[in-house]
């Protein structure tokens, strides 16, 4: 599949990088134990929902013992269980992400909307946010019509390769894009993947001007997606809108029209 529609085969979960160095940017203030206790939550995956202890450590880059010492404490507080080798994630993390979902009243507006407008092009409609280099599903209506792996409400895709993805940063001022552009890491997910920050520079600008973005396999073969952005009372981009269908079914012309 490809864009929006769901992971493409062969491209995981956004795998959690080893701890950063200490940047001169944190304030005096920054926790990183904190970080690194988050940093254990996002090791578990739906590759990698039953995990060791060194399995862990080597997905955050602690060390065993250090690792060790967070599993523990997330088991007290009740969001990891064990089984003694194996550990897993707790329906309790899901209040983590809750508290956010309660808060965005977005969230809430755009499902009752996409459910409306998936009834009415019988295909998946989505609604995402942008942090960091990803795009975070925040409201998702699905067909049954392309579905290989699903996404759901809370799944991160790249934002360079997905049509919402490129809506969203079209709405960044210029140095919050720069400062994607010169940190963002390239995966060549298929032969169409933007590759060069020139290359995505040149396509952001022109959804920036255009106001909608369309996207052909360029995160996965065989799905092409459109984008517009959710746009708030100021004119302030603050969310993306997609919808996405098969190659075989729907023409590029489709779609632009």
């Amino acid at each position: 599949m490809t864009s929006d529609i769901g992971e493409p085969r062969g491209f995981a979960a956004t795998p959690v990088r080893p701890p950063a160095a200490p940047s001169p940017d944190r304030p005096p203030e920054f926790v990183q134990s904190l970080e690194r206790g988050l940093d254990v939550i996002r090791s578990f995956s739906r590759e990698r929902p039953r995990q060791t202890l060194a399995e862990v450590a080597r997905q955050t880059g602690m060390t065993r013992a250090a690792a060790r010492r967070f599993l523990i404490t997330l088991e007290h507080l009740g969001y990891v269980s064990s089984d003694g080798r194996l550990f897993t994630l707790r329906p309790s993390v899901l209040q983590l992400g809750y508290a956010y979902l309660a808060t965005f009243t977005l969230a809430q507006v755009a499902q009752d909307h996409l459910e409306v407008l998936a009834e009415q092009l019988h295909e998946s409609c989505s609604a995402s946010v942008i942090d960091g280099s990803d795009v975070v599903y925040v409201a998702r209506a699905s067909t049954n019509r392309i579905m290989t792996i699903g996404l759901a409400v809370g799944a991160r895709l790249p934002a360079y390769c997905t049509s919402m993805g490129k809506v969203l940063l079209a709405g960044l001022d210029d140095d919050a894009l720069e400062h994607y552009l010169s940190t963002v890491t390239f995966l060549p997910l298929t032969v169409r993947t933007v590759s060069d920050r020139a290359t995505l520079r040149a396509a952001v600008l022109e959804v920036r001007e255009q106001g909608w973005c369309l996207v052909d396999q360029e995160l996965e073969d065989g799905v092409r997606s459109v984008a517009v952005p959710v746009r708030d009372a100021g004119g302030r981009v603050i969310a993306a809108v997609n919808t996405s269908a098969h190659t075989t079914r729907v023409t590029l012309e489709t779609l632009k029209n």
